[in-house]
């Protein structure tokens, strides 16, 4: 199974902006919030559109799966979710929160099942908020009161969520919380990132880009497929390294001892020592400034 950089294809094709797109309302969702079916409507809308066996089990997918052996795997409780987090450790877990009559729902679940294809680090599941009184006491407790939701979840802790949101911004988001990019080094703390300073200073020693965000950070999502592109490119002179400065205690006070106000902020680091940075998210003026620091004549 491939990772989470064959995302890099289609991601670098596209602008670094990330488009949302709204919750269309149908006649089923009201307000744009979620109104789960009862048991007895349910069943009578089965009833009345089961043409073929086994049309309970469809009814339950927002989309054809195009296959029996999809990685989007769906859970039907708290207890099922529960477990699929503990087991996934600080594997990245992709849930989608969705329901049979949601328009978006469908339109959302091919990108689901693409990217569970090409990103063999990461597990997809799959909730169906109307499927039964379990997966609405789920959502409930979960909070989602629009779909479909996206809840992304590492060590069992909830990371981020999203709501509203087409195929880019899904994939963009996978690529950011997925943490696993063998080009850009991930960095915990200040000794993490004095290491990788002495390991690329001195003579001949290369130019250490580091990325500095937060986990919750719009625009540190949106210019990280340029980062980890980039990692692959310039993989002979320039080392790409990230941290997010809410990781914990010892990352903020490395930010505060940086003066790193704003993120994404990108310091440029020569010989152990900064020797620029750069606040913002645009892909063009990030490559130009690392070209800067490369010693390449840029011109505006």
């Amino acid at each position: 199974m491939a990772s989470t950089l064959q995302l890099l294809g289609h991601l670098a094709s596209s602008t670094t902006t990330t488009a949302s797109l709204s919750v269309t309302v149908t006649p089923a969702v009201r307000g744009g919030k979620v109104r789960f079916l009862s048991e007895t409507a349910r069943r009578r809308r089965l009833v009345a559109r089961a043409a073929v066996s086994g049309a309970e089990k469809e009814k339950a997918k927002p989309a054809e799966s195009g296959g029996k052996d999809e990685r989007v795997v769906q859970v039907h409780s708290a207890e099922e979710l529960d477990a699929a987090l503990k087991a996934a450790k600080n594997r990245l877990v992709v849930v989608e929160f969705a329901a049979s009559h949601s328009v978006n729902s469908k339109r959302i679940y091919p990108c689901m099942v693409d990217l569970s294809r090409t990103c063999g680090d990461v597990d997809f599941l799959l909730v169906m908020g109307d499927e039964s009184e379990a997966t609405r006491e789920l959502c409930k407790r979960e909070g989602i009161t629009q779909v479909p939701h996206f809840s992304f979840y590492k060590g069992s802790e909830k990371v981020h969520e999203e709501e509203g949101i087409g195929p880019d911004q899904l994939a963009g988001d996978v690529l950011y919380y997925g943490d696993n990019h063998a080009g850009v080094v991930q960095l915990h703390s200040r000794a993490d990132v004095e290491a990788l300073m002495a390991e690329n200073g001195g003579e001949g020693g290369k130019l250490l880009v580091l990325d500095v965000g937060l986990k919750h950070c719009g625009p540190c999502v949106k210019v990280y497929p340029t980062v980890v592109k980039l990692s692959r490119s310039m993989a002979d002179t320039t080392v790409f390294a990230r941290m997010n400065g809410d990781e914990n205690d010892a990352c903020m006070e490395f930010l505060k001892d940086m003066e790193v106000v704003e993120v994404p902020t990108f310091l440029f680091i020569k010989d152990g020592k900064i020797v620029g940075r750069y606040v913002g998210s645009g892909r063009g003026e990030l490559i130009g400034e690392i070209l800067r620091y490369q010693g390449v004549r840029v011109t505006y």
